[in-house]
């Protein structure tokens, strides 16, 4: 996403929005019994997108000509965006705000606040401390995944400019990514590992695992491709909104070919596997199923007919499902037929139009 200009009108207005954030901050410093609805609230407004009058004023070139936001901006633009861009283009701007969120930090919403806020931030100054280097680093990763989370429940990718700024521009640039402490490279590859999918940034995977730190136990979990799939493996098991299951589904066959180790392999399709039969402990809807089949069979084409066969006695062992079973398999006939008869009849209707023509 582009930076905002930094003309006069802009900086004015970006100045006054972080006067507006330091004194919701000190309101709830002050007010222990509204501090979490005074940071949920902070949380709220920097999260929201821009409306046009302000694009107007952020994303102006010069003060007398304003060019159009769309010609700027690819996707919504959020404050935090232009808020997060603004604290390291003047860096004494962000630091009363940071000073504030450190105060706060055993509260909810700070880490999402301080991830938020500052994270170009923590890439771009130079910090002597690495106990606060660890501190910053540990917030933003823990503030990221709550964010990240926020987006899998409601099934939106507001904080997608985010996720694209700590994969592209820190772990696909290690100068950025070697900044932080080992510990914290290695947990925000772990986290995003977990949304990579989900964030649409699969073209990245390849770039992505030649950049992953060395872990302790590299020798017993083994390569960057097995700690990808077992963090993804964990988090498809977490996962309980449908569509956001469908489109994890639909990006897991970029994974075709990746070289994992057999333990590693088993667990993926244990995964996948429970998600094709009803009931518990997964309950997937009909649609689940039939997504995680073919995921399955796609990326596991050994053994596909044998673990349709014992899937299929183990339906018959529950007579209460056979009804709906029956009911869909009917319903699919049915819907079959018709769509075969339909293309048949707009076949013989352009012959018979080509035939007369001729």
């Amino acid at each position: 996403m582009p930076k905002a200009s930094s003309t006069p009108r802009s900086s004015a207005y970006l100045s006054a929005l972080t006067q507006e954030i330091h004194k919701k901050l000190q309101r709830a410093l002050a007010s222990p019994s509204q501090r979490p609805n005074l940071l949920q609230e902070l949380f709220a407004d920097i999260a929201l997108e821009v409306d046009d009058r302000a694009r107007d004023v952020i994303l102006r070139k010069e003060e007398d000509l304003i060019s159009p936001a769309d010609d700027y901006v690819d996707g919504p633009l959020c404050f935090y965006d232009v808020l997060a861009d603004y604290y390291i283009r003047v860096l004494e701007s962000g630091k009363s705000i940071l000073d504030l969120i450190v105060q706060l930090w055993s509260q909810s919403f700070a880490s999402h606040i301080f991830a938020l806020l500052f994270h170009k931030w923590l890439f771009e100054v130079e910090l002597d401390s690495s106990e606060v280097l660890l501190r910053y680093s540990s917030a933003l990763v823990q503030g990221a995944t709550n964010l990240f989370w926020i987006d899998i429940q409601t099934n939106s990718r507001r904080f997608q400019s985010l996720f694209r700024y700590l994969l592209e521009e820190v772990v696909l640039e290690p100068a950025r990514l070697n900044k932080i402490p080992v510990q914290a490279q290695r947990d925000l590859y772990l986290l995003l590992s977990r949304f990579i999918l989900f964030y649409n940034s699969v073209d990245k995977l390849e770039s992505f695992l030649k950049q992953i730190p060395v872990f302790p136990n590299a020798f017993l979990v083994g390569g960057p491709a097995d700690f990808f799939v077992i963090e993804l493996a964990d988090q498809l098991q977490k996962l309980k909104v449908e569509p956001v299951l469908l489109h994890y589904f639909s990006q897991m066959k970029f994974l075709q070919g990746m070289e994992l180790r057999m333990t590693t392999s088993t667990r993926l399709k244990s995964c996948l596997y429970s998600f094709t039969s009803p009931g518990g402990p997964m309950y997937p809807t009909r649609a689940v199923r039939h997504a995680a089949w073919d995921v399955l069979d796609f990326l596991f084409p050994v053994g596909r007919y044998p673990r349709h066969l014992i899937s299929l006695f183990f339906r018959l062992l529950y007579p209460w499902y056979w009804p709906s079973s029956c009911w869909n398999f009917v319903t699919s006939c049915i819907k079959a037929i018709l769509y075969s008869l339909f293309g048949l009849i707009i076949c013989s209707w352009e012959k018979l139009i080509s035939h007369k023509r001729s």
